[in-house]
């Protein structure tokens, strides 16, 4: 029998959404106070900084003067891949992004004097909402059906998004759409050689083969995001059905959408799975939509063809046991000291077989 998301009793959530500013992130607080308050009309009071501790890569603080809270986003330290984790393009789509999409965080102010605090950062609006990540939170419990209700709304968001047209947005200059997928796979192709550790893992490279070999032609061009996953949203805590808010936006381009659903589904846990793609102990018990569901809300809600979606959510695996192998190596560099990353080295290995497990049942 499958769980549902009335059989498991949502607990109360063990971190908190902010935290003490974690060691080795600290930043240089008075040059970066005083920039702001150079830069930003009416912060008073004293400057007061905790950290975002859950991302995996940038670095994300909440800044605090008296009732004002704003959001600093800016690289990881170490070892960056080219084209990864762009500050600029972060600040470029959501200081226009959010006049045509409430879900989309305004970004106010954008720093690329590296003598403030050593790398480009942004500044952006601090959003409310509820994060669903280690359990299902209490403040939502009294929902029914909330699981599988914010799983459908997130794929009804993502549908709502694709359907925004980048030029009426200022920001059809965001990406090439002709060739798009194809420089997806040569990309991070790269960012693995790279990245590869030194015993190799050959597996990457047989999957990276059956994704060249089988590159599908898009059907639709418009934004894409990059890295929808379900902890990347914030929901109302009155409506389950409604997404507020969508963070991380440092990859947004413009080309294929169902590089979104991919990415989404490589992430998403099933019933079915004899391993969980869960990327948190529990979420597949939760009661979450199954990806076919899931599959089959976004293609209704968008009006678009989902034939070839095995090949987007294997190469979204396999991209992601890439990214996964990058953080990793940046942990053994000693770039950073968040344990997390070398917990997490075993998904390498599993979602390069997951992958190739997709590509197989598709027969690809």
């Amino acid at each position: 029998m499958t769980a549902t998301d009335q059989d498991v009793q949502p607990a109360e959530d063990p971190s908190p959404e902010v935290a003490p500013v974690r060691a080795g992130d600290e930043l240089d607080w008075d040059r970066l106070e005083a920039y702001l308050r150079a830069n930003i009309a009416d912060l008073d009071g004293e400057m007061e900084a905790l950290q975002f501790p859950y991302g995996s890569a940038n670095l994300t603080y909440l800044l605090r003067f008296g009732p004002t809270e704003l959001v600093l986003r800016r690289p990881p330290r170490g070892t960056i891949a080219p084209g990864a984790h762009d500050m600029k393009r972060e600040h470029k789509v959501l200081s226009r992004l959010w006049q045509h999409w409430d879900k989309a965080p305004r970004s106010y102010l954008l720093c690329e004097d590296h003598d403030v605090i050593g790398a480009d950062f942004f500044v952006m609006e601090r959003r409310e909402g509820i994060v669903i990540r280690e359990v299902l939170p209490p403040e939502m419990a009294h929902h029914d059906r909330l699981a599988e209700r914010t799983g459908l709304a997130l794929a009804d968001a993502m549908a709502e998004f694709h359907a925004l047209d980048p030029d009426t947005c200022g920001l059809a200059d965001l990406g090439r759409p002709d060739g798009f997928v194809e420089r997806q796979v040569s990309g991070w192709k790269k960012r693995w050689d790279l990245a590869e550790p030194a015993d190799g893992l050959p597996l990457m490279h047989e999957v990276h083969a059956r994704l060249e070999r089988a590159v599908p032609t898009p059907t639709r061009v418009s934004f894409v995001h990059n890295d929808l996953k379900l902890d990347n949203a914030q929901f109302d805590a009155d409506d389950p059905d409604r997404v507020k808010s969508i963070f991380d936006w440092d990859m947004t381009t413009v080309g294929d959408p169902l590089i979104d659903l991919g990415t989404l589904l490589n992430y998403w846990p099933d019933p079915a799975d004899e391993r969980s793609r869960a990327l948190r102990e529990g979420m597949d018990q939760w009661g979450l939509p199954t990806r076919a569901a899931l599959t089959q809300r976004y293609a209704t809600a968008a009006g678009i063809d989902v034939d070839q979606v095995a090949w987007y959510e294997a190469f979204a695996l396999w991209k992601t046991a890439v990214v996964i192998q990058q953080l990793y190596n940046r942990y053994l560099e000693g770039a950073t000291q968040d344990d997390r990353m070398a917990q997490r080295a075993y998904q390498i290995g599993e979602r390069a077989e997951a992958a190739a497990a997709v590509l197989t049942s598709a027969g690809l």
